[in-house]
């Protein structure tokens, strides 16, 4: 009988609601995974209590211990937290981050874990302690040895890859060139087929207004991304584009793409989170890193020290995380990847 799909999840900073969402998420139970937490248990005890959650924590040294019992959290316990505070930035915790997105990596390459699931860091107190990436997808990347990835956001039907991610806009324009937007249209295929769907439509967004309509304002959709369109159609890839990037993004979740390629950082997350984003300040969505050897997806959050120790964050961007993790392991098995 196939093993149920095994995944680590790691803490994040220790300062920000990342404890809270995991403890939060793991009590509502899940049938999709076994989960191994990576973190500090006596972070993860604290945010237990602050939901008056009531679930044991086993803390472990080796993850050949975890038992994956319901009601008990299996903890890889890295114990690197001290003097703990919510909602401070501080070298420490950004190091603490760095040690459980690390640990994780090593078990998902050694075949320990089949995935990984990632609370958010915080990029500034990662920077603090000597943090070379600007967040997690740069260091998995290295980690594995993979050199062409995208970030991929899902919420419900909308779904949105990056040609570019955490630069500067005008490095993210300068980017943009045929080869990287063939590649992501070529990972973000891929990334569909680990979700499940194996003959997807891709819409490919200009970068200009209008896609630089007609080319009065400008030349990148007739240079670069219009080539990188036709050379995906030649490869068998159901490719469109480009297409002008402020309707685009409504026309997919209207069912017309399976997954938008954006050109920037912005032009891809501000319809992603206009969607996510409830009334009571939670936020849904998902992050999936495509390319990767490993599945890996994370919240679509930040650490949001500004309301850490409430006991108030959501859980539902990192149950989803979760669940769509879970569904990519599965798929892959299916594929024989």
């Amino acid at each position: 009988m196939e093993r149920t799909p095994r995944l680590a999840v790691t803490m994040g900073d220790p300062a920000g609601i990342g404890a809270e969402v995991v403890a939060a998420a793991f009590a509502e139970g899940s049938t999709d995974a076994d989960l191994l937490v990576v973190g500090d248990a006596a972070v993860l005890r604290r945010a237990l209590a602050l939901r008056g959650l009531d679930l044991d924590v086993r803390a472990i040294d080796d993850p050949r211990e975890a038992r994956y019992d319901a009601g008990t959290m299996d903890v890889l316990d890295l114990a690197n937290v001290a003097d703990h505070e919510w909602g401070v930035l501080r070298e420490a915790f950004g190091a603490a981050s760095l040690d459980y997105v690390e640990r994780a990596i090593d078990l998902a390459l050694d075949g320990v874990v089949d995935g990984i699931v990632t609370a958010p860091i915080n990029k500034q107190a990662t920077r603090m302690a000597g943090a070379e990436h600007a967040g997690h997808t740069g260091l998995l990347a290295e980690r594995t040895g993979t050199e062409t990835y995208s970030m991929m956001l899902v919420e419900d039907d909308l779904r949105v890859t990056h040609v570019s991610t955490h630069v500067p806009l005008r490095e993210a324009c300068d980017l943009v060139t045929e080869e990287r937007v063939l590649d992501t249209v070529r990972v973000t295929r891929a990334g569909l087929r680990d979700l499940g769907l194996d003959d997807p439509t891709i819409g490919v967004a200009g970068l200009n207004p209008h896609a630089s309509d007609g080319g009065l304002l400008g030349d990148e959709e007739a240079d670069e991304i219009a080539p990188a369109v036709e050379r995906a159609r030649d490869e068998g890839i159901d490719a469109v584009g480009p297409e002008s990037p402020d309707t685009v993004y409504v026309r997919a979740a209207r069912g017309a793409f399976d997954c938008v390629v954006s050109m920037y950082h912005d032009q891809g997350h501000i319809p992603i989170k206009t969607l996510g984003f409830d009334e009571a300040g939670g936020v849904s969505g998902v992050n999936v890193t495509v390319g990767l050897p490993t599945v890996r997806t994370s919240v679509d959050h930040g650490t949001a020290f500004d309301i850490a120790g409430d006991g108030v964050a959501s859980p539902a961007s990192m149950r989803d995380a979760v669940s769509l993790a879970a569904t990519a392991v599965r798929n892959r098995r299916d594929r024989g990847a």
